[in-house]
């Protein structure tokens, strides 16, 4: 089978080539548009802050940037004795970890002003949302500040898939995403089983082992042991669900769409066998916002922090670092350290006046930044719960600008709910983000409302942030390319005279709150070294 070409050594099946291709079976595994960006397949490398011992021997260090990098090496900086000063661009902590709530401002770059009108009790997570098991520096301050966690639902069977670009039937029709995992996986283990059974698949196998792996297809596609055919499972779903009584008895199941509708609808691009490592099917969230984990450090470290605080030169000699910034009243000053740990995305970074070299510079200059938009809407029933049985999960989608619709994972069976009407980037995303908020709420609303008839008619109001937009940020994430991993990058992890960096941008947990930590971790240990050598 041509599935299984390459997957020979010395043209011998072997059973390992053999089960490592079977990956290919359930179809192709639908990231969020953009994600290659993220460092897909990089655990959290470290659990817990390096230990600071020796004493700090009266160092100051200034910190550029109270995100999750910045208040993470303040706190861990402060505990070992130093002396942290950090300048904050904004009227408030957390850099990209933020949460719109009711009162929430923002105004974009195009001179769009928002304020957040949802009814109390109900927010968005414009910037990161979720939490893998294994981001374990993360987990590490979560548990550390006592903010509480909920699941965050990252696949469900029962939501939606829609896909417009295919054909046949199943084009342009909201399909339950199990429906379609069912019967993909079905079909294509029938075709297996049966080609296994016809000796087709012998190689490396022996009898023994074939009759196991058929097993394995009857168990995995829920096929017939006599025949080998699929014909549906309930699993998929029913028509009638079963219930108390004679009727509706033990239920009607759903007949299973034909193979070439599911093929030609495309809508199998939704699916995986197996998750990827970043994208577990089940994930955390804090309770009542991701901006809790930005309070919990701001509790620790909110006296260090200097607010509506512009940094405009960076100036570094021998002896130290002298910062030049400009207040929200528009005063000028300066502030002088030691070291400098600086947290501010490239893209802000280097709009800055900055004493560098030219090799620093130019690595600089190796790194983008992804547009990303996201949009929130208030809507005032939870249609997709009382409607169609749906507790979490993403509507995946092929409609241009809208990328992925989610609903909400917290406030099961209330009245109201925010869930997010789309979350795109690239081009999609600019495109987009060129609209009036009340252009991007309506944009949003229509492609909703070809997944939900309840959509439109529940809507009230709508909060949209778009990252390369927004001042202090200039885009989502850092997207490094295989040359700028290799030669720009190392340049950047290592200090530039009395210079460190840190954030997202400086990890392979690109766009994570846990590749922000964790840098700020890698970087502070080396100031520490440097200061004991010292």
């Amino acid at each position: 089978m041509d599935t299984y070409a390459g997957a020979t050594t010395g043209g011998v099946l072997t059973r390992r080539r053999f089960f490592e291709g079977l990956a290919a079976v359930g179809g192709i595994s639908l990231a969020l548009s953009g994600m290659d960006a993220l460092g897909f397949g990089m655990a959290s490398a470290t659990e817990l802050p390096p230990e600071l011992t020796g004493g700090a021997k009266g160092a100051k260090i200034v910190i550029l940037g109270a995100g999750l990098a910045g208040m993470t090496a303040a706190y861990e900086l402060s505990k070992a004795g130093y002396q942290v000063q950090i300048l904050e661009a904004r009227s408030f902590a957390g850099g990209r970890c933020q949460t719109a709530r009711k009162g929430f401002q923002h105004t974009d770059l195009i001179g769009h002003e928002q304020t957040c009108d949802f009814d109390e009790g109900l927010y968005i997570n414009h910037g990161p949302w979720r939490i893998p098991y294994h981001h374990r520096s993360t987990l590490h301050y979560t548990k550390l500040f006592g903010v509480l966690l909920e699941s965050f639902v990252n696949d469900n069977d029962a939501a939606y898939v829609y896909f417009e670009k295919g054909k046949g039937p199943l084009a342009g029709k909201p399909v339950r995403k199990g429906e379609i995992a069912a019967d993909a996986r079905g079909y294509a283990a029938e075709l297996i089983a049966k080609a296994a059974s016809k000796g087709d698949l012998d190689a490396a196998l022996s009898p023994a082992d074939r009759e196991t792996f058929i097993a394995y297809m009857i168990n995995e596609g829920r096929l017939s042991p006599k025949d080998l055919a699929y014909t549906g499972t309930e699993g998929r779903g029913f028509s009638v669900h079963p219930g108390a009584g004679v009727d509706p008895g033990p239920g009607k199941e759903l007949p299973p769409f034909a193979f070439k509708d599911v093929l030609d609808s495309k809508a199998w691009r939704v699916l995986t066998s197996v998750s990827g490592y970043e994208q577990q099917r089940t994930m955390l969230q804090p309770i009542g916002g991701m901006d809790r984990i930005a309070a919990g450090f701001e509790k620790h470290v909110g006296a260090m922090i200097r607010y509506s605080t512009v940094v405009q030169k960076i100036k570094q000699n021998g002896k130290g670092v002298k910062i030049a910034y400009k207040d929200a009243f528009g005063e000028t000053g300066e502030i002088e350290a030691d070291y400098c740990l600086c947290t501010i995305p490239l893209s802000v970074l280097k709009q800055i006046d900055l004493d560098a070299s030219k090799p620093f510079k130019a690595a600089m200059e190796k790194v983008s930044y992804a547009p990303v938009n996201k949009i929130g809407l208030q809507m005032k029933t939870r249609f997709w719960e009382e409607k169609h049985h749906i507790y979490g999960g993403h509507i995946y989608n092929d409609m241009p600008g809208i990328g992925t619709i989610t609903l909400p994972s917290t406030g099961w069976q209330s009245d109201k709910g925010v869930l997010l009407g789309y979350y795109a980037f690239g081009g999609e995303a600019v495109k987009v983000s060129m609209k009036t908020p009340a252009e991007r709420a309506a944009f949003a609303l229509a492609g909703g409302q070809k997944v939900f008839p309840e959509y439109t008619d529940s809507f009230e109001s709508a909060f949209s942030f778009s990252w390369h937009l927004a001042e202090y940020n200039l885009g989502g994430w850092a997207e490094w390319s295989q040359d700028g991993r290799k030669d720009a990058y190392p340049v950047l992890c290592e200090p530039d005279g009395r210079l460190y960096l840190a954030g997202e941008h400086l990890s392979y947990l690109g766009g994570w709150q846990a590749g922000a930590i964790e840098s700020a971790w890698q970087q502070i240990a080396k100031i520490h070294a440097r200061v004991q050598q010292a």
